[in-house]
């Protein structure tokens, strides 16, 4: 009997990834069914892991990627544009607010984007990080990723797409955006609200 603990699907980068990959989906699902009551709770914690993944990608996937993956930054752009895009539609669903009539026909179309960006990285990114690295190497990536999500803005920023960008004003960004849901927490608002 191995006295050593059982390693969680969490321990490696790509299954923590692929995890939270599957997490946003199940996110937009509970977004689009739930009653008006609970639509903006929902929205605000898709919002949430949307802003903290993208970032702890574009600061520990992304750059690791650019450099395996053969034309490694034609793919790494492909994915910054995609995530670009979909920042830019977050935010004007957050300035639609949830009772927006607007709102659900955009949630999809932003739904559809989030997965499309999705597959190209299971397909192009994780693949050449899992042949490339070593199971401990793996492992450190998703410690890097949960403490970049731990530190990372909770609200998405268009143009902060860069490893650089990140690091430079992701730490003053984040402290404003978990000011600004405390506060909101506190006055009992959501995302989109006055």
């Amino acid at each position: 009997m191995s006295t050593r603990p059982e390693s969680t699907p969490d321990d490696d980068v790509i299954a923590l990834l692929l995890h939270q990959h599957e997490e946003v989906r199940r996110l937009f699902v509970e977004v689009r069914t739930a009653g008006s009551a609970d639509r903006a709770e929902a929205f605000d914690r898709l919002r949430r892991l949307l802003a903290v993944h993208e970032t702890a990608e574009e600061l520990i996937v992304h750059p690791d990627a650019r450099a395996l993956i053969p034309n490694g930054d034609l793919v790494v752009d492909a994915c910054l544009a995609e995530e670009l895009a979909a920042k830019q539609l977050l935010v004007e669903l957050e300035n639609l607010g949830t009772e927006s009539d607007d709102f659900l026909p955009k949630l999809e179309e932003l739904r559809i984007m989030v997965e499309d960006h999705a597959k190209h990285e299971e397909q192009e990114e994780f693949p050449h990080l899992r042949s490339a690295h070593s199971d401990s190497r793996l492992k450190a990536m998703a410690k890097a990723v949960k403490a970049a999500e731990a530190l990372a803005p909770t609200h998405p920023h268009p143009g902060m797409e860069s490893a650089t960008a990140n690091l430079l004003i992701g730490p003053y960004t984040s402290m404003v955006d978990r000011a600004y849901d405390l506060i909101s927490q506190a006055m009992g608002r959501t995302a989109g609200e006055n």
